[in-house]
């Protein structure tokens, strides 16, 4: 075999070499790249899957109002005593202890801002909760439950298809055209906000809007 022939034999050599590691490292890196797509989808889907399950577990711990708000005047006082608001869970929800949520007023005159004291469940044999909330006995600054409507769960548990009527006791500011508001923040659920107005002409007992 001459110089030449040997010089075009290693050279078809080295170019047959030359190809198979271009075709390893594309190989190579198309493996990682994949790792890395595949890496991202799983990481996404796994944050999608826990975003859907934190969503359901907000709405299945959520209750909202079930009928209206009344407003209760005792004593011809010229201010509201209390409120009473019926709620239910939310469609699907699972049952709730009552009696750990978290009840806060506020009104534009000053009314306090801040959490309320639960006082129980008064149709348990408790005293009635308008004597508890009525506000002459310092009633203003507590909160109870007044009635259970198809609850078969003894205690502040609220069932499926069942409906509680919580009393909240509310201070002296709440006079005439005064705008409040009422929050019900369940433990680990969606907060239920509600906005109301005392009308100019305070009743023993009136719808509030």
């Amino acid at each position: 075999m001459s110089r030449f022939d040997l010089r075009q034999s290693c050279e078809k050599a080295f170019t047959g070499l030359e190809a198979a590691i271009v075709l390893i490292a594309f190989v190579v890196v198309a493996a990682v790249f994949s790792y890395v797509i595949l890496g991202a989808g799983f990481f996404t889907s796994q944050t999608a899957q826990a975003t859907v399950q934190s969503g359901v577990k907000v709405a299945s711990s959520s209750i909202l109002l079930d009928g209206n708000v009344y407003g209760i005047r005792v004593d011809n006082n010229p201010y509201l005593s209390y409120v009473n608001v019926s709620v239910a869970l939310t469609a699907g929800g699972t049952p709730m202890d009552l009696s750990q949520i978290i009840v806060s007023y506020a009104d534009n005159n000053g009314g306090y801002n801040s959490s309320l004291t639960y006082m129980g469940v008064a149709q348990d044999g408790g005293t009635p909760c308008a004597s508890i909330v009525g506000g002459t006995a310092g009633g203003d600054g507590r909160w109870c439950i007044a009635e259970k409507l198809n609850n078969e769960t003894a205690g502040a548990t609220l069932d499926n298809n069942a409906q509680m009527i919580l009393s909240v006791g509310v201070p002296a500011t709440a006079t005439a055209n005064t705008k409040f508001s009422l929050n019900f923040q369940p433990v680990g659920g969606a907060v239920l906000p509600l906005k109301r107005t005392v009308p100019a002409t305070i009743n023993p007992v009136q719808i509030l809007y």
